[in-house]
């Protein structure tokens, strides 16, 4: 049933809007500073179809990176000139980074375009995963792996707003508290609008 109903919500070629970096007190988008240009780039949000349930699978960064240092995200970066498309990059980036076979990734659609604040235009490419996953990390990117029940994602009360003054900008964000993680920013934006279309 849950299968279908991801088929159904995210798959199909539906025009995405785009998310901002941010949110405001009232909750609409945020835009990134103008003339900041936007680096494209893409992920994977991993649906992996476990017996007992569907889960997401997450990565945490390492904490040297230069961007999202030690945050959890999931497996992605930027689209090359070699990609044909964010599909091809999220594919890519993901076996690069955790050794994800994409032959074991049935891609279903995508989510909203999400800007981020370190200047990065993010398309979400949504994939349902057959187990057993066989993860080999790049211990220079990955720290971890992880998975979270996609139960937990689709609930609501599991959604908090924060709050925090970025560069002198006051932003609101969510944040999902998962056991001893702490999921926010753009990675949490995009839950939360995995949720949106699972519930539209």
């Amino acid at each position: 049933m849950i299968r279908a109903r991801i088929l159904e919500r995210v798959g199909g070629h539906r025009e995405p809007v785009v998310i901002g970096a941010g949110l405001t007190a009232e909750g609409a988008p945020m835009t990134v500073p103008g003339g900041l240009k936007l680096v494209p780039a893409a992920v994977l949000v991993p649906l992996v179809e476990h017996a007992d349930g569907v889960t997401v699978l997450l990565t945490r960064r390492t904490d040297h990176l230069t961007d999202h240092a030690g945050q959890i995200s999931f497996p992605g970066g930027r689209i090359e000139p070699a990609d044909d498309d964010a599909v091809a990059a999220a594919l890519r980036e993901s076996e690069e980074e955790i050794g994800l076979d994409p032959a074991r990734v049935q891609i279903v659609g995508r989510i909203d375009t999400c800007l981020t604040g370190t200047g990065y235009s993010v398309v979400p490419v949504v994939g349902l995963v057959e187990p057993p996953l066989g993860l080999v990390l790049d211990r220079n990117e990955v720290a971890e792996v992880f998975e979270v029940p996609l139960s937990f994602v689709l609930d609501a009360r599991n959604h908090q707003r924060r709050s925090a003054v970025l560069r002198g900008v006051e932003r609101h964000f969510f944040v999902l508290e998962y056991q001893s993680r702490y999921i926010w920013g753009a990675t949490a934006r995009m839950l939360v609008n995995l949720h949106e279309r699972m519930a539209g």
